[in-house]
């Protein structure tokens, strides 16, 4: 009981992580400290937010490998559906505050901005994803599923794409991201992955 209680408050500790900058980031524009355009500072702060929540989900299957700690394992799917919340929160963003819910304007901000495509394609990708992140689905899928949500690194790709497209005068904090992008994904590697339990027990005999 003690560990199952543990579980449900790491999970809480989690929830509320997860939350806390959509608080702050609401709180600043409701109290006009996000500059003079708030509906931008929104859509760009919420969509940064769902590529770190993307990261930091892809990384939880190699700190499984290199801890063995079940607590990563326990809130992967729980990071992943706040990818997918985001993603989500950023595209209604875009839909509010850029085109004012004008979807006439739609046709010609495509053609603008192809870059939306790249974007609209992760979140179909990552809805696909949250949809299947279940029991019953896995059971359902079978090894399909393990296949299926592999899709996780092409959309890696592709957010990394339509962040490029957005922030192309200025690439700094884009090459952070990439950077960070391939560590995690050089942890999927087979000949890495292998390497992962080797330095656990290297730290835990040291």
């Amino acid at each position: 009981m003690a560990t199952r209680n543990t579980w449900r408050t790491w999970r809480a500790g989690v929830f509320l992580a997860a939350l806390t900058p959509l608080v702050v980031w609401g709180w600043q524009v409701a109290n006009n400290a996000a500059g003079p355009e708030p509906g931008r500072y929104l859509l760009l702060n919420i969509g940064t937010g769902a590529l770190w929540m993307l990261l930091l989900t892809l990384s939880l299957t190699p700190l499984t490998r290199l801890t063995r700690w079940k607590g990563f394992t326990l809130i992967r799917r729980q990071l992943g559906l706040w990818t997918l919340a985001y993603a989500t929160l950023h595209m209604l963003s875009y839909a509010l505050f850029i085109l004012g819910l004008d979807w006439a304007m739609l046709g010609s901000e495509l053609v603008k901005r192809p870059y939306i495509i790249v974007g609209m394609l992760a979140l179909i990708g990552l809805a696909v994803l949250g949809a299947t992140s279940n029991r019953w689905s896995m059971r359902r899928l079978g090894k399909r599923w393990k296949t299926l949500h592999r899709l996780a690194y092409p959309i890696l790709g592709l957010v990394l794409l339509h962040f490029l497209w957005v922030v192309r005068a200025d690439l700094g904090e884009w090459v952070m991201y990439a950077a960070i992008a391939a560590l995690v994904m050089a942890t999927r590697l087979p000949p890495v992955a292998r390497t992962l339990p080797r330095i656990r027990y290297r730290l835990a005999g040291t």
